[in-house]
């Protein structure tokens, strides 16, 4: 059920945090992964590695989807699987900043049921379930009541807002911050701190299932770039792209973009 679902995610995620903070601050060992994928710190794969063995204990026969551990198709022949982000914005890890997160998931027939990312130092724990509602630290939270770009608050990298992209060659006028973490961009917006976050590239299922369905059940319309809902657990994780803003919003940003 999403809700024994949630109780151990949460619990996973608690722990993640544990281990991630006795290497935080403390120069952890980091080095680049192949092929431009960004860096990877013994952090990372002791995180992995306990939620892999914790998770897959008390869940044999659910599929394993993480950042860190080699794809396997397995998975797409189970009923549920799990979407890990051993740790989101590794970079923000390295650095000392409080701004990285644990982001996990269970995926039933493409959607997400249940969802945690967890800041642990910050001590920020945000859930839901897919009929539940959306919390921060156990207390609901809710998405923005923006409904127009002029002033609104965006969460994104700066080359989302290049010309090629938008159809007049001028994003709408944001205001544009950045937090290195995909997962917690989207709690952010299902907060009502930020009114929309968006990326444009191609952006894979770890870094974004959790938070989807936080923001979504926060009231946040969530999509891919071209409007579609994401599907998850797919044989090529990837994800084309992700916007998330309140319904009014969302139409703004998908109208404006090329």
């Amino acid at each position: 059920m999403p809700a024994n679902d949630l109780e151990l995610l949460t619990g996973a995620a608690r722990a993640a945090g544990e281990i991630a903070l006795r290497y935080w601050r403390k120069r952890p060992e980091s080095w680049d992964k192949p092929g431009g994928a960004g860096p990877v710190t013994e952090a990372d794969l002791a995180v992995n590695g306990m939620l892999h063995a914790d998770l897959g204990a008390a869940r044999p026969d659910y599929g394993w989807l993480s950042e860190e551990t080699p794809d396997d198709a397995a998975r797409l022949g189970r009923g549920r699987s799990f979407i890990v982000d051993p740790i989101d914005g590794t970079r923000a890890f390295i650095d000392g900043d409080e701004s990285f997160a644990h982001s996990l998931a269970v995926a039933e027939a493409g959607r997400i049921i249940a969802a945690v990312v967890y800041l642990p130092a910050k001590d920020a724990l945000y859930a839901a379930t897919e009929t539940g509602e959306a919390t921060l630290n156990g207390q609901p939270i809710r998405a923005s009541a923006r409904t127009e770009a002029e002033r609104a608050t965006l969460l994104a990298s700066r080359p989302n807002l290049a010309p090629e992209h938008w159809k007049d060659g001028t994003p709408p006028p944001f205001r544009r911050e950045f937090r290195a973490s995909l997962a917690w961009r989207l709690c952010l917006v299902a907060e009502g701190r930020f009114d929309a976050m968006l990326s444009l590239r191609p952006t894979w299922e770890w870094d974004i299932a959790a938070g989807d369905l936080i923001a979504r059940r926060a009231g946040a319309r969530v999509t891919d770039r071209m409007g579609d809902a994401i599907a998850y657990n797919a044989a090529e994780p990837l994800a084309q792209g992700i916007i998330a803003a309140p319904e009014p919003l969302w139409r703004a940003i998908r109208g404006a973009l090329a």
